[in-house]
């Protein structure tokens, strides 16, 4: 069963306050849900997992899909790096060579698709 779809108001007004500065577990466990499921929506597919945990993770990108096991194609990072990235403020490469972000498979790399615009 797909996770409910987090309205844009909420999403935004989440999203709003962690950028603030707000420490709230709520407002970031909204924003990053919020995030993840801006990016299901610009690519949707079941090629690379990508995992913010403990908050969420959701598959993206057309191609062979995944059903058992360790998916090939997975991104990993934490929270404030998938805020940072998500929005803009940071990109994939900064990020990425930083070692922020665990990136395996052949297509686990998001740069084409961020920033997001929320």
């Amino acid at each position: 069963m797909p996770a409910p779809k987090i309205d844009t108001t909420i999403g935004r007004r989440a999203l709003a306050a962690v950028l603030d500065g707000s420490t709230a577990r709520t407002d970031r466990a909204t924003a990053v849900r919020y995030l993840l499921q801006l990016l299901a929506e610009k690519a949707p597919g079941n090629t690379v997992e990508v995992r913010v945990p403990p908050f969420g993770a959701v598959q993206v990108l057309e191609g062979p899909r995944h059903t058992r096991g360790t998916p090939p194609n997975v991104v990993e990072t934490d929270a404030d790096t998938w805020i940072a990235l998500a929005t803009g403020a940071q990109t994939w490469d900064e990020l990425y060579a930083a070692g922020l972000i665990s990136a395996s498979g052949t297509r686990a790399d998001l740069s084409a698709l961020v920033p997001l615009r929320p």
